[in-house]
């Protein structure tokens, strides 16, 4: 089904065809327009439409060169032929003739719409079909078909779909895939009263090998570990990467912690052989959470929850190594509830505490000049740094992430207003809502508010949501989403590429902006596949009227492909880390100017950049 903004491109597309035929063919009410030179030079300077003329037995009389191409007949082997015997698949001939039939005698006209017509080899050639009729009133009337190809949209869609399902830096199945499998899998063990056991797998000191060999070399090391874990995977066993450097493995049938333990020992021992990568040899080693149904759990969710919990008591042991999912990980639970405590009271402080909020600069591609900024938010607590990573997970299961969700917005409100106060206006802030706080009945409400409260515009304030957020979110939220928009809120869709990725669902939502997830920023520059994706979305994005921003931005060469793709903003490391908000004030009021990479200050501040509370 059209959205409608394609609906929109084609029929500017066949409109001007349209107009400019009726322009020549309607001063003629006999004879052919198509043998006017003027007319035929007129069809002809449209390359990328295929324009076809018919007579009144539906016999060909005019074929351009965009016909030639998308049909693969010259004009002189359609010349003559009737539509129906030409590019007409046979299920669809009477219907066909049926509706020229209809047309010419009773003015029933031919509505437009998407059709799968007939290549000259047979193969299909899906197109979007629009017809018009000249000259009706007489004994010859002439009807032509302007057909615009889809078969270049449709792989991009299909492009996007995959991108949906799989990791494109390993192409193994994304959590989503893995986890809706991962359920069928149960519900045959059930039926079958067999064992599943699911091993949850992080590599050791990951970051450091991105601190030091950089993420090029880092993105090599996650393949070449998918490689290899794949060499464990049988028929029936599902491999997934979840992100980062996490993988889970899912294998129905193993008796117990007998044989589970031997497939760990055997993933541990090859795991002593170092890894060949760019000239280089890397010993890597993982630690490895594993869960059992149905001992550990009965559902999909719960048994990757269990085992990522066991995980994470293996690399609190000493990491390279192994915890089976029991009473002593369930203890490791009650750690996190002291974090929350922790958490809560911080809530409790005017100012937050130890959280803070930096900022990292979205800049003009162009330019070089900031725009705008991301929230990004921060526990440094005297024990040390705090991960968004690890109390964000704390704070949704503890049901903090609402409270906590709304400091930022109120705390990035305040900031907000501090830089106007200063005369540093025009740049906007973006926050980002977690999916607990969308559905949650009044965060927008608020939102408001504290934009009230503050003094502030909507041009202030933006927010950013993820793809899965925005697709789950229910009427009540989609209505407050558009009544947000409708006031002027910049609305993003973060990450995008890494949930549903169907450009379908985008005329249906409220938004103003897409953010490419930085994985397939990352790519760009090595991987075709990584930039055709980048260049079909960025380009989607502004047919459909939409802000296209990348993130993790890191090298020259990124940028310049996302300059030639017209990328609108860019957010990464390359330009600025992020920053504190007195770090902001000195940059904003010494001129807000390009920044100097010579120098190669700005890319420090390693922490994971987990934006707002998400």
């Amino acid at each position: 089904m059209l959205s409608r903004k394609r609906q929109v491109s084609h029929h500017q597309h066949t409109q001007e065809a349209v107009m400019q035929t009726s322009m020549v063919g309607l001063s003629t009410s006999k004879g052919l327009p198509v043998s006017d030179q003027r007319f035929r030079e007129l069809l002809e300077s449209l390359p990328r439409v295929a324009v076809q003329g018919y007579d009144s037995q539906r016999r060909v009389i005019y074929w351009n060169e965009a016909s030639e191409r998308l049909y693969g007949y010259s004009e002189q082997e359609a010349r003559g032929r009737c539509l129906e015997t030409l590019v007409i698949p046979e299920t669809m001939a009477d219907v066909v003739v049926d509706a020229h039939h209809a047309w010419v005698s009773q003015g029933i006209e031919i509505p437009s719409s998407e059709l799968e017509l007939k290549h000259k080899s047979g193969a299909p050639v899906p197109v979007f079909s629009h017809h018009v009729m000249l000259g009706e009133r007489t004994d010859n009337p002439l009807m032509f078909c302007i057909d615009i190809d889809l078969a270049g949209e449709r792989k991009v869609q299909r492009d996007l779909d995959y991108m949906t399902r799989f990791d494109p830096l390993t192409e193994l199945p994304n959590r989503q895939t893995f986890e809706s499998e991962l359920g069928e899998a149960l519900s045959e063990c059930q039926r079958h009263d067999d064992t599943l056991m699911v091993l949850f797998l992080d590599i050791d000191h990951f970051t450091e090998i991105n601190d030091t060999l950089g993420y090029e070399m880092g993105d090599r090391v996650i393949r070449s570990v998918a490689k290899r874990l794949q060499g464990f995977q049988r028929n029936q066993d599902l491999l997934s990467r979840f992100g980062g450097d996490e993988f889970v493995l899912a294998m129905p049938r193993l008796d117990y912690e007998s044989d589970a333990l031997s497939v760990v020992e055997r993933i541990r021992q090859d795991f002593q052989r170092p890894f060949e990568i760019e000239g280089r040899q890397l010993l890597l080693r993982m630690s490895i959470g594993i869960s059992l149904y149905p001992e550990n759990g009965s559902e999909a969710a719960e048994l990757v929850r269990n085992a990522d919990v066991a995980k994470h008591r293996a690399k609190l042991a000493g990491r390279d190594g192994y915890q089976f999912f029991n009473q002593e990980v369930r203890n490791e639970m009650l750690h996190q509830h002291h974090l929350a405590g922790r958490l809560q009271a911080l809530l409790n402080q005017d100012g937050g505490g130890e959280l803070s909020l930096h900022y990292q600069p979205q800049v003009a591609a162009r330019s070089e000049r900031i725009e705008s900024f991301e929230a990004l938010l921060r526990w440094h607590s005297p024990e040390g740094y705090i991960p968004p990573s690890d109390f964000v997970k704390v704070a949704e299961r503890t049901n903090l992430i609402e409270r906590l969700g709304d400091w930022v917005i109120r705390q990035a409100c305040r900031q907000q207003a501090e830089w106007r106060a200063m005369g540093l206006k025009g740049y906007r802030i973006d926050i980002n809502i977690s999916g607990r706080q969308a559905i949650s009945s009044d965060v927008f409400t608020r939102l408001e508010a504290y934009v009230e409260e503050y003094g502030l515009t909507p041009r202030d304030i933006g927010i950013e949501l993820t793809e899965n957020v925005l697709i789950d979110a229910d009427i009540k939220v989609r209505d407050s989403l558009r009544a947000l928009y409708d006031r002027g809120y910049k609305i993003a869709i973060d990450d995008f590429g890494t949930g549903y990725s169907s450009m379908s669902y985008l005329k249906l939502l409220p938004v103003t902006a897409l953010k490419i997830d930085r994985s397939f920023v990352i790519e760009c520059a090595q991987e075709p596949k990584d930039r055709a994706i980048m260049e079909a979305t960025v380009f989607l994005g502004h047919r459909l009227g939409l802000e296209v921003v990348a993130e993790g931005v890191e090298n020259e060469q990124q940028l310049e492909l996302l300059r030639e793709m017209r990328c609108d903003l860019i957010q990464g490391y390359y330009f600025y880390k992020p920053m504190a908000a007195t770090d902001i004030q000195r940059l904003l009021l010494g001129g807000n100017n390009p920044p100097n990479r010579a120098s190669g200050a700005l890319a420090s501040d390693k922490g994971a950049a987990a934006p707002g509370c998400h």
